[in-house]
């Protein structure tokens, strides 16, 4: 069984928001302007957090990409009242766009605030409709919407792999976050495949998880700083 999981080394992470930007061109999310932004309404998937480490006059700046936790026990789950969040057998917090009617009770219930409504019907001016991801839908106006671990990318290999008659490789499938981190600070992989680059990291001392006491079993592992 697979059960896709990403480590973050933070001590790595610049910073830079190179995931942020390959996640919104990726996955066709909206720009949302400067007005809906301020009130609340911004849309990434990806975000960037800023946190301090030490005492002044010593003190570090950490960057830490936060998105959809992917959770074991996801909190956003069992309050759909129609089922349009579900966890997959690989392991993914799945959404149905087609079935959300936009309660957004699964926003109210995550802990990490990575799910995000859809105000209004996207806009892509010309020419941007051309970079839109073809594998990817347009979201309409009204659902949530959140990290998917770039499911259209699993899929692919997913079916490569199988018309060569052969098991995703450890590696293959890259997110589109972790292809375009110029520090190499985020790893994708199968978390039960003992072997697997991403498993060996989630079994160092380094190893945290966002709100650990929550016990929602998380599949994104971040590595704490300080090597």
């Amino acid at each position: 069984m697979t059960r896709w999981g990403m480590a973050i080394d933070t001590d790595r992470c610049t910073g830079c928001g190179a995931c942020a930007v390959a996640c919104h061109a990726e996955n066709n999310i909206q720009t949302v302007g400067e007005v809906e932004a301020a009130r609340g309404r911004a849309m990434h998937w990806m975000r960037i957090e800023r946190y301090y480490e030490g005492v002044f006059p010593d003190v570090k700046v950490r960057f830490q990409p936060v998105l959809c936790q992917q959770c074991g026990h996801a909190p956003c789950e069992p309050v759909c009242p129609v089922y349009a969040t579900y966890r997959t057998p690989e392991g993914l917090n799945a959404m149905v766009y087609a079935r959300c009617i936009g309660t957004r009770y699964c926003a109210n219930n995550c802990p990490y605030t990575t799910r995000y409504f859809n105000w209004f019907a996207p806009e892509f001016d010309a020419p941007l409709e051309r970079q839109l991801n073809p594998s990817v839908s347009v979201r309409p106006a009204g659902v949530m919407e959140k990290c998917t671990f770039c499911v259209q990318r699993i899929q692919d290999a997913q079916e490569v792999a199988a018309q060569e008659e052969r098991e995703v490789r450890d590696g293959e499938i890259k997110t589109a976050c972790s292809q375009s981190c110029p520090a190499q600070a985020i790893t994708f992989g199968d978390l039960d495949d003992p072997e697997s680059l991403v498993a060996l990291l989630a079994r160092t001392e380094r190893t945290t998880h966002l709100l650990e006491d929550l016990s929602t079993e998380p599949s994104v592992i971040y590595l704490r700083g300080g090597r």
